[in-house]
Formats: structure tokens, sequence, C-alpha cells
């Protein structure tokens, strides 16, 4: 299939010379509208022709070169439709897991699109599943067809088309290269090939406006697409694809450039609040993330003052029953404020259910707990205060000691307008100071912003598995490796990966905390668990929600082997999958190098 990888290069060049001479008097925006339209077009006939071709049971050849040159159309339209259709467009390309109203139960909302039938197609083609795969192929034509009729509804702008653009750059490097939507095929060069070429093509009908004002940067960008081509060309397999190559020298340079070419064509930046900044150069560049996004009002936003005072009340053992616990007894700053446990100790003495995860970094996700079962840190620090195992306190009782205390009252009385002190106040202030650990400035983000001494050889070798062959980035999203949906990151994901109650191999027995389920009593969330950060993994072991893995090493021979599944375990619902990874003892190494690369958080 990478055959086709080697016409990249006189595709785009084809692109850069016809873009150029087609263009009429309309508004470039409408040249847009009008080329996307076609586009989504030409999807809905790739489309039909593969549904036709399951009709007239063609060859298992046939079916796979088919959907492969339909979801390379697919491509070409996603930038735009992800980003006015993100429903239609999760129908049509969406993972193949199965997903449940919290609202309702009973109700199993099936998956459907490219994902389902992929795994039908390939590696191998059962005509057993003949049947299914004309359903699903109708379904995907359905799906197409509703793109197809909304697409023709499109309303836009300059400044929404730039910023559409930039992001599905961001959705290559974070889904398209790791084959989060390709998890079988591994198509992922091809795909992303046809990603570059559709924004090259909608990027060039500004080229003669942008050689006007800056020519330099208009060749600039024109090399960038020529060269990123040919890069893509090169690339022999999904396993050897040098994806810190293709992001540091063509992709961050890409989507820098564009928001150049939109500053210098004088094309409004998005300034309203975000988590992920619209004026961010690339997706890694320093304090993009917005700590005070994931608030239920401004008025909870952090600020200096509040965060000393939070400070001062997270160390502080004036919220527990015992005046002795604060938050710090379990989220201990020389240990990445985790404790080192493998489950924290209650107040009684005796071990909670649960690992105590990081805080670092813990405001850049909209939901909390392993479970999931809050979503702003005002909430988290309400549900440790008051429960019984951890600081068994009352809000009651502390404000009294607070507003009976000479110190807190004149600091309370500094931020806030309130008097006597309230319990969310308290809350919010100790939320401000969790949001204040925000740290994205690793050895990691070192070397992808310039830094070519930040990692070595092994190390960029291991991100390159992380991202490729060991699938860990499927899951845990660069560049905040956790489980933060991009390029919007304003879902995260619960896996089920089958966690072990102990580390025995030859008779496992399966982790009986079911996670999410014992909150919603949903089958599908048994064994559930929200997919936490891997920023500063080397300093917060033991692993996983129960602390059963005491290395890293151990962690990753738990994914290789295919999680619980891959031991032996039976887990019905479980999302990772069950085949064993074939990573080599110099592969797990590399991999174990490149995590440590993902440390440094200065307290």
């Amino acid at each position: 299939m990478f055959k086709t990888c080697a016409l990249v290069c006189i595709l785009f060049i084809t692109v850069l010379f016809f873009a150029c001479l087609d263009k009429d008097k309309k508004p470039i925006e409408k040249q847009v509208v009008a080329e996307y339209i076609h586009d989504v077009d030409t999807l809905y006939k790739e489309v039909d022709k593969l549904l036709s071709l399951i009709v007239a049971k063609a060859s298992q050849q046939q079916l796979q070169q088919q959907f492969i040159m339909a979801r390379a159309a697919y491509k070409k339209t996603e930038w735009l439709a992800e980003y006015y259709n993100p429903y239609t467009a999760k129908s049509i390309n969406g993972p193949a897991i199965p997903e449940v109203e919290i609202d309702e139960k009973s109700k199993i909302i099936a998956p459907e699109g490219f994902q389902v039938i992929e795994e039908l197609l390939f590696p191998i083609y059962d005509i057993k599943d003949s049947a299914q795969l004309l359903q699903q192929t109708k379904i995907l034509q359905s799906n197409t067809g509703r793109l197809k009729y909304v697409a023709s509804m499109v309303e836009t702008t300059n400044a929404h088309i730039f910023d559409a653009l930039r992001l599905q750059v961001f959705r290559i490097i974070s889904l398209g290269i790791s084959g989060f939507d390709s998890p079988i095929a591994n198509n992922s060069i091809h795909e992303a090939a046809s990603s570059l070429q559709s924004i090259a093509k909608y990027y060039l009908l500004y080229s003669d406006a942008l050689k006007d004002k800056d020519k330099p940067l208009a060749n600039t960008l024109q090399k960038l697409f020529e060269q990123s081509a040919s890069f893509l060309a090169s690339q022999k397999d999904f396993n050897s694809f040098d994806r810190m190559v293709f992001i540091k020298q063509y992709l961050n340079p890409l989507s820098k450039n564009l928001l150049a070419a939109q500053k210098k064509l004088s094309i409004a930046v998005f300034t309203e609040p975000r988590f992920l900044k619209a004026g961010a150069e690339t997706l890694f560049s320093e304090n993009i993330f917005n700590p005070n996004f994931y608030t239920a009002s401004t008025d909870a936003y952090s600020s200096i003052d509040k965060v000393e005072l939070g400070k001062k009340l997270f160390y502080d053992g004036i919220l527990s029953s015992d005046d002795k616990r604060s938050c710090a007894t379990c989220h201990q700053p020389d240990k990445a404020f985790t404790d080192g446990l493998k489950t924290s100790l209650a107040i009684t003495g005796k071990n909670v259910r649960r690992n105590s995860p990081t805080l670092i970094n813990a405001a850049l996700q909209p939901s909390l707990f392993y479970d999931m079962r809050v979503n702003y840190l005002e909430d988290q620090a309400k549900d440790v205060v008051t429960n019984k195992d951890e600081m068994h306190g009352s809000f009651d009782i502390a404000l009294v000691h607070i507003n009976n205390d000479r110190t807190y009252r004149s600091l309370f009385s500094k931020i806030y307008s309130s008097k006597p002190v309230t319990e969310y106040e308290v809350k919010n202030a100790i939320a401000s100071y969790v949001r204040s650990l925000t740290d994205i400035n690793s050895r990691f983000d070192k070397y992808i912003r310039g830094d070519e001494s930040a990692m070595n050889e092994i190390e960029i070798k291991g991100f390159n598995l992380f991202m490729g062959k060991a699938k860990c980035a499927t899951c845990h999203f660069v560049p905040l490796f956790n489980g933060n949906n991009p390029p919007a990151f304003t879902k995260t994901d619960a896996e089920v990966i089958g966690v072990p109650a102990t580390t025995d191999t030859i008779h496992p027995i399966l982790d009986n905390d079911e996670g999410k389920n014992n909150l919603y009593k949903i089958d599908l969330h048994k064994h559930a668990f929200k997919t936490p950060t891997l920023r500063n993994i080397s300093l917060t072991a033991p692993y996983m929600h129960n602390g059963v893995y005491k290395s890293l090493e151990e962690v990753i021979d738990f994914y290789n082997r295919g999680g619980g599944a891959g031991l032996g375990l039976k887990i019905n619902n479980q999302t990772l999958s069950a085949e064993s990874l074939h990573l080599s003892a110099v592969e797990k190494k590399a991999l174990l190098e490149f995590l440590k690369t993902l440390s440094g958080f200065q307290k």
C-alpha cells in the first residue's frame, strides 16, 4: 500500500501548479467552501464504489485497495468536517468501540464507520463477515451522504479556515501518525499524505495574496509542503516511520509558518478562552494550555494571591478530622505530588483502595479521579476533605477554625468578598494552588522545541516506538500524554486494560475494582479507568490504579503482552488490543528511556 506514497510528491507539485491557475473572482472563503463540497462529493463517490465492490463480491485485494482510497478521500475532508460537524465526522471515522449514554444505561451505541469496516477487511477479509461488511458500508454511505448535505450549508471566514487548517496539522501529529484511526491496516503514512495534500490545496488559495506581502514566507510554505511530501514518500513502513523527524522538521515548522501567513494576511487569530490557545505556534509551544479552562466560571480563575493561600491550606491539617493530615500527606512534592505507596494510607492507618495520582498537570484535564467522578478541582478538594478514609473532615467545622484564625481571615479578605469565609472560597483556593502545579517543560519538550542536546539516540528511538509500534500514543495522546482527546482536548478517555491484582503472570487474577462501573452500573464501564498522564512517570511509582507494578519495566511488559486479556484473563470489554506488541528487549529499553524524558517538574 505504500507504493502510493511514491506519488505524493508529484501530487503535491500538481496541486501547487493547478491551484494557482484555477482561481476565480469569488472571495477566497467561498472558493474554500466550493472545494470542500467537491472533496466531500469525492468521498461519497469513493464510499459508493466500495459498496458496489462488496455487492459484486470483489476480491480481498480490491476491497482493501478501495477502502484505502475511500479513507484517503475522507482525510482530505477531515480538517473541515471535524471543525464544523464533529458528530458526523465521528460517525464516519470514530473509534470502533461501543459506547453507552450515562442517562440511558440500557442503550448501547454501536460503533460505525471506517474503523469498524477496517476491522472487517484487515488484515484478512473473512467472507463470513460479508453481511456485516455490507451493512456497515451502507451506514457509512448514509453518514457520508449526511456530510455531503451539510457541506453545502457551510459558512466560514478566513479566520476559521486558518484555525481549522492548523488544527488539522495538530490532528496529524497527535492522532494521524500514531495509527489511532488505522490500528490494523497501519496506513498512517498514506493518510498523513492525503491530509497534508488537502491542507496544501486550501492554503494555496491564499498564496498569491501572501506572495504580495511576504514572498519569502510564501516560498517557505511551498517548500515545506513539497519536502514533507518527499519525506513521507521516503518512509518504508508504519513501524520504521521516523515520526520525530517528521514532527520537528516538517509539521512544527508548517504550523508555525501557517500562523505567520495568517498574521501577515491580517487574518484574525482567535483570542477567546480555549484550552489549547489558538495563537500557539506549534502543538509543543510553551504555555499553550490554559489551566483555568476547566473551571465552572471566570470567578474560579487562579491568581497569585489565591495560589499562595491555597498552598498554605494544602499543607495545613486544619481541614482534617485529626488536624494532622493534609493534602500533602498523599501528594508530596518530593515524589511529584504522589506518596510512593502502592495505595495510600487511610486516616485509620489502613490502606485506601487506590494509588495516589500525581497532581502535576491535574488542571489540564476535564475529569478527575481514576473513575472520573468529578469535573472540577474544587469538587475534587471537597471529595478528599470529606472522604471518611482520606481526611474525614467537615467543612462546617473547618470553617469555624478558619474564621477564628486571624491570619486566614486576613488572607481570605484580601481575595474574596465574603465574610465569613465560605466553603467555596476554601475549595477554590486549594484548586488554584493545584492549577499552579502545571509544567510542560521536560527534556522531551526541550528537544522537540529545538534543543538538540536534550535527548539522545535511544530516547528518540523510544519516542518513535511510543508513537508507532508500541501503540502507546493511541491512548496517551501527545503532547499531554494523557487521555485528553486532541486537538480540542475537551473530552478524556477511560480504558479497560485488564489490570491484574498481583504480578503473577502464571495464574493472573483480575483486580476486583470495577472503576467507573462502581458509579454508573454500566457493564461497558466494568474495570474502566481514566487514562492518566505519563508526564513525570519515572517519579511516580508504583503504577496503575492499584499500584500493582513497582517499575516501568513491569508496566511495559504488561502492555507488550496485550494487557489483562493478553495474560489470559477473560475480559470481554477490554479496549486495549489483546495482541502482543512483539517488542524486543532493545525496543523495551528504548521505550523506557523515552518515558524518563517526560519528567522535569521543578518544585
